[in-house]
């Protein structure tokens, strides 16, 4: 028996290996990088849809909440004017705007007497979720008469109601008025 200093064993599975056929190589074909972009744009798009089905219930549902801590329900706004209706008290005129189911009411109580109250009925307001719309007031002098008028917002729509000196109260706008107005 001979001996070697050589394994046997390892060198035929070498030999062995180089003399079996290695399968070819494979080479990669890349992918063109706009069928890459156009997953990317779908699953971009997908989350984008998806982020706006979650939030919009979310922020209706939190602006209706923060519009019954300002307003409360029914939608009620008070403001405190001097119009001249005020007579020999001096005390400033109070003001209620409601949205009463629907419909816009104004309440004055002339000089904060509140056995004089003055009501101004306003539009209808028509669509699903109405009764919920805040009703804004603010005072400003509209005519040049140096009496202030009302002006009533509702929706980021305005109406004007005119201080008719003659007879301490508010009244609506003419069309006369109002193309006098827009023509200065």
């Amino acid at each position: 028996m001979a001996v070697t200093s050589r394994n046997l064993r390892t060198s035929t599975q070498r030999s062995l290996r180089a003399l079996s056929p290695q399968p070819p190589k494979v080479q990669r074909v890349a992918q063109p990088r706009s069928s890459n972009m156009l997953v990317y744009g779908i699953i971009l798009l997908g989350v984008i849809v998806l982020i706006n089905l979650i939030l919009t219930p979310v922020l209706g549902w939190a602006s209706t909440r923060l519009d019954d801590f300002r307003y409360g329900r029914p939608r009620t706004v008070q403001l405190t004017a001097h119009v001249g209706h005020e007579a020999a008290s001096g005390l400033p005129s109070h003001f209620v705007a409601l949205n009463l189911e629907r419909r816009v009411v104004i309440l004055e109580l002339p000089g904060g007497d509140a056995t004089q109250t003055r009501t101004i009925v306003g539009p209808y307001l028509f669509g699903a979720g109405e009764d919920l719309t805040p009703v804004l007031l603010r005072f400003a002098d509209v005519n040049a008469d140096q009496r202030l008028d009302m002006l009533v917002n509702v929706k980021q729509e305005e109406m004007v109601y005119i201080n008719d000196g003659a007879s301490n109260a508010f009244r609506i706008i003419t069309a006369d008025e109002l193309g006098q107005l827009q023509s200065h």
